[in-house]
């Protein structure tokens, strides 16, 4: 594995783009740093909705969720959502704190603090709306794991929720929100109601980078609770940046959910989330401190059509091309610098998605992708993880064994394909 990632290292740092042009902090930007204090986002997830066949219900009940940050500080703030609600969500009482131990959901009772909003520990959040909370004086380590626990008082459907989280939640009676261990009655690899935590930081400031994906970048077929996804282990090497994971399985760049009338993607199509573009505003633009965005997305416009979305959404490389530019435009358009990940092989999947004709755009999009200079520098990821004996297909000790989603080594070696110093960390500029 090390040999790959130092040859995709050079290769990637080859053609990149160092110039200051699209810096947010001026002069300084990422190379030169600024002295004061900032907030950076140091976890995020992207909301989506839930499918009708799918939605819960909880009532005068808990739910305690975990999240591995990135970036550490001195104050935390919370941003809860209710983005797909049609109704106002009521929230009881919200603490967070820092988790004790490596497993479980028992936190440190000398870390347990009440968030408020607007100095009340209860809030109404309007439908269709996220809602941010006052600061909290509570000093997070880097790559710590942080622990939000939501009282949720009323008859509450769960309408917003990140799907897939790989990370062991749990629901709870009554409100347990400040309890040291608590007693659950389910448990949830989703997350629900919970969209963002930033933190102050002081000095220099560090930036977040943005990981625009589908379920590769969201995590898929790596060990839950294990925060194995590239995203998660890249951060481990930038330890002063934010690192925010906005991946969401099935995620495409040119369309919303459209499963065909009568199939199995029905039950679970609201998942896969607004398009990139659709989403772009919120799940990149809007995060605390955003510095950088790293794009990993293409396969599922290239794989729906035909198995989860009609064949009428088919789309040519072109258009997949023309998304792409416009993420970089956006992008630019508000001082962020922004890097292209090539997309990954799939020959021979389990789900479908391979044919001549989809391998045939998939090289044509790559192929623009390196070449062109649209984006900011290039992340080689089909490099990182093709088998050498047959560049269409996964490596097979980086294959989970659908042949299309990474397993957690070859997630290990997505994370040291990328140059730190794209962010800022030393190296080249």
């Amino acid at each position: 594995m090390a040999a790959v990632a130092v040859s995709t290292l050079l290769l990637v740092c080859g053609g990149a783009t160092t110039s200051a042009a699209y810096s947010p902090w001026g002069g300084g930007g990422p190379w030169g740093g600024s002295q004061h204090d900032s907030w950076v986002g140091t976890w995020a997830t992207a909301p989506t909705a839930t499918p009708d066949t799918a939605t819960s219900v909880l009532h005068d009940e808990t739910i305690r969720q975990i999240v591995h940050t990135s970036v550490g500080g001195d104050q935390v703030r919370l941003r809860l959502t209710n983005e797909f609600g049609e109704t106002p969500l009521r929230i009881g009482e919200v603490h967070v704190a820092l988790r004790s131990g490596s497993s479980g959901t028992d936190i440190d009772p000398e870390t347990d603090r009440t968030v408020t909003f607007g100095d009340r520990t209860s809030v109404t959040i309007p439908a269709g709306a996220p809602m941010l909370s006052d600061p909290v004086d509570l000093a997070l380590p880097a790559s710590s794991d942080l622990v939000v626990s939501i009282h949720l008082p009323e008859k509450t459907p769960v309408t917003t929720l990140h799907a897939f989280s790989y990370q062991d939640n749990v629901v709870a009676a009554g409100n347990v929100t400040g309890d040291t261990r608590v007693e659950a009655t389910e448990t949830l690899t989703q997350w629900h109601f919970l969209s963002g935590v930033s933190v102050r930081t002081h000095g220099r400031s560090t930036g977040a980078v943005v990981a625009l994906g589908d379920s590769i970048t969201d995590g898929a077929a790596t060990e839950v609770n294990a925060n194995h996804r590239w995203p998660d282990l890249l951060a481990d090497r930038l330890h002063r940046t934010g690192v925010l994971n906005v991946g969401i399985s099935g995620n495409r760049l040119l369309h919303d959910p459209n499963p065909p009338e009568g199939s199995d993607a029905e039950n679970y199509a609201a998942f896969f989330g607004q398009s990139a573009l659709g989403r772009f505003d919120r799940d990149v633009l809007a995060q605390p401190g955003v510095s950088h965005v790293v794009v990993l997305l293409g396969v599922n416009d290239l794989g729906h059509p035909g198995t989860t979305a009609p064949e009428s959404e088919t789309v040519t490389a072109e258009e997949i091309i023309g998304a792409h530019r416009q993420l970089v435009t956006r992008a630019h358009a508000e001082g962020l610098r922004i890097y292209g990940a090539t997309i990954t092989p799939f020959k021979g999947d389990t789900l479908g998605f391979y044919s001549e004709e989809n391998e045939a755009k998939r090289q044509a999009v790559n192929e623009w992708i390196r070449t062109s200079g649209a984006y900011d520098a290039v992340i080689d990821f089909d490099e990182v993880l093709r088998a050498p004996d047959d560049p269409l297909r996964l490596r097979p000790a980086y294959d989970s064994g659908d042949h299309l989603h990474p397993n957690d080594e070859g997630m290990a070696a997505m994370a040291e394909a990328v140059p730190t110093w794209l962010f800022g960390h030393g190296g080249p500029r």
